[in-house]
């Protein structure tokens, strides 16, 4: 009964932290572009908040490099339980174009669980906007660990 009240609770009123690994900034533009009033995710219950000890998922873009992926877990750390992670970009999801360079460790999913991918170079807002709403429907059926 308890996490069937905490799933109806956390399905409208998720806030999100946006965490930039390093990367092009393309996917970022992206992502303040579905927070505008044309996308408006915020119909959603979505708000992006300047702390990771007030959001419920952390929309991480870009690789992780050997140099950041200590600032990644500490972040990831930071959010309070449940905690969701959705990976924006080819960067995040699998290092993209930077893959084989010496400084990148590898994707966000390596070094923290990702609940839902967002893939392109960069992604349009309203694949961000799809990634959400299916977290979202993960939420509300159970898939996922409350």
């Amino acid at each position: 009964m308890l996490s069937a009240i905490k799933r109806w609770s956390l399905k409208r009123s998720l806030w999100a932290f946006h965490v930039n690994t390093g990367g092009c900034n393309g996917c970022d533009i992206e992502i303040l572009d579905a927070f505008t009033p044309r996308y408006d995710v915020e119909r959603f219950g979505i708000r992006l908040v300047g702390s990771p000890r007030h959001a419920d998922i952390l929309v991480v873009t870009g690789p992780v490099n050997s140099k950041n992926v200590h600032r990644l877990l500490r972040i990831y750390e930071q959010t309070p339980e449940p905690k969701f992670v959705v990976a924006v970009g080819t960067c995040a999801a699998t290092g993209g174009i930077f893959k084989n360079a010496y400084n990148i460790a590898h994707g966000v999913d390596k070094a923290i669980p990702v609940h839902a991918y967002v893939m392109g170079c960069p992604p349009r807002p309203e694949a961000i906007i799809d990634a959400i709403v299916a977290l979202i429907g993960k939420i509300e059926r159970g898939e996922v660990k409350i």
